[in-house]
């Protein structure tokens, strides 16, 4: 029996338009410590590796140094704050229930592999009505692993009941094309997510810049593959 075909997401930028409510926990945490807002349009790019390197970021911005010890107790009041409001104005992207469907229909299942906390993305992915749609919803500390380390692939596969062989990554940064050349996984790069650098540069194998552009995308990856 073949395995089932696995399509891989990631979750911010990607399945979930989040930055709204991001921006504005790391606002809320940079206005606690006397620092000027940073700019929704600049902090969209600097979304995606985690709180803490949001929160970093955030500080370069001004020139902020900081110990440690603060560092952790502000990663402490984004999280806090933001899962108070993880939901507020966090949508998931045009097309992706409808992307959902089809793909569904064709037997394929889901997962997520975040380098969001999974806790984070599970409390998420529930408010959106979303959590039930994926065979495993996997974040940083699932495994104690980040994204591009290709073992966090390799294990969000596993937990979702697929193979590598037979699975798709679907991601917006960097660090999601970096996870499937890593595990030797076909890639679609979508155009409207989180990233300093233009997902054209990033050369997936395949780019897609609306959902409704998805089923088409993971099916030639998959029939390509199939060929191969």
């Amino acid at each position: 029996m073949n395995p089932p075909r696995t399509i891989v997401f990631d979750l911010d930028g990607t399945l979930v338009d989040t930055a709204p409510d991001l921006i504005n926990a790391l606002n809320f945490v940079l206005d606690r410590e006397g620092l000027p807002p940073v700019p929704p349009a600049s902090a969209r790019n600097m979304i995606g590796a985690g709180a803490r390197k949001l929160i970093e970021r955030g500080l370069e911005v001004d020139g902020r140094a900081v110990t440690v010890d603060e560092l952790e107790r502000m990663t402490r009041d984004f999280i806090d704050h933001y899962a108070e409001h993880i939901a507020d104005q966090s949508r998931p992207f045009d097309g992706l229930e409808d992307a959902l469907d089809d793909l569904g229909a064709r037997g394929y299942r889901f997962a997520v592999c975040t380098n969001k906390l999974e806790w984070l993305s599970k409390r998420l992915l529930d408010r959106l009505g979303l959590s039930a749609r994926f065979a495993a919803i996997c974040g940083a500390d699932t495994f104690g692993i980040s994204k591009p380390d290709p073992a966090f692939l390799r294990e969000t596969v596993a937990r979702a009941g697929g193979q590598l062989s037979s699975s798709v990554m679907v991601g917006d940064a960097g660090t999601d094309i970096g996870v499937a050349r890593r595990a030797r996984v076909p890639v679609v790069g979508v155009s409207f997510g989180y990233t300093d650098v233009p997902m054209e540069d990033l050369k997936p194998d395949r780019l897609i810049s609306h959902m409704e552009e998805l089923a088409s995308a993971v099916e030639g990856l998959m029939q390509t593959h199939d060929q191969s």
